[in-house]
């Protein structure tokens, strides 16, 4: 699979995106072979299942220039990576449990030249920070993921959207949004993207 499904769905990308985009499979090849972040089967599927995945976010939100995201449990870099990659002008922070996921994050950020992004070893709790976004992929259940952010985001917000979560999520998620209590907005990414592998894949959004 080639770098083609992700231009064919964000066209107007700069040669220099494009170039960031063409070279993550061979960093994550090489890195993969080190310290495995990416199953075996799914490396093939790097740009379906792991980018345009990561990039279905930017298909709900566009960041703005100087906003803060965090990226909370980003193993290898997902979303956080591609999505920096998508708003060079915004500030990433990646974190991640395991330290060994958060240096093949910091060497691939290194190579691609992506000096908005920073990543670090330790749980979302720690941090002291504020932001205006924070996103993450599946990490856990809702009920058990907001309690981790809860009270970490800049009160003034200028995005379409207030300042919150934007979480990727899969399968029938009814029961776990009715159990996390809280007001979600669910945005499909079949919407957006023809490939089956998105039929179940949805953006929630929750307001910080």
């Amino acid at each position: 699979m080639t770098s083609d499904i992700v231009f064919k769905y964000f066209p107007d990308l700069t040669a220099k995106q494009r170039s960031q985009i063409e070279q993550l499979p061979e960093l994550y090849n090489l890195w993969n072979s080190q310290i495995n972040v990416i199953s075996r089967k799914d490396i093939d599927l790097l740009y379906e299942r792991h980018v345009l995945h990561s990039l279905g976010i930017a298909k709900v939100m566009s960041f703005l220039p100087g906003e803060s995201v965090l990226d909370v449990g980003t193993g290898g870099g997902f979303p956080g990576i591609p999505l920096a990659i998508l708003f060079p002008e915004t500030q990433f922070h990646l974190v991640d449990s395991i330290g060994k996921k958060i240096k093949v994050v910091q060497e691939v950020a290194k190579a691609l030249g992506l000096t908005n992004v920073k990543a670090s070893h330790l749980r979302a709790e720690q941090l002291d920070e504020k932001f205006d976004f924070v996103v993450s992929r599946a990490v856990t259940q809702l009920k058990d993921f907001y309690p981790w952010v809860r009270g970490k985001f800049n009160k003034d917000s200028e995005n379409t959207l207030p300042n919150g979560i934007l979480y990727l999520k899969g399968g029938d998620l009814e029961q776990e949004i009715k159990e996390s209590g809280l007001k979600v907005q669910q945005y499909h990414l079949k919407d957006y993207f023809s490939e089956d592998f998105f039929e179940t894949k949805q953006v929630i959004y929750v307001k910080g």
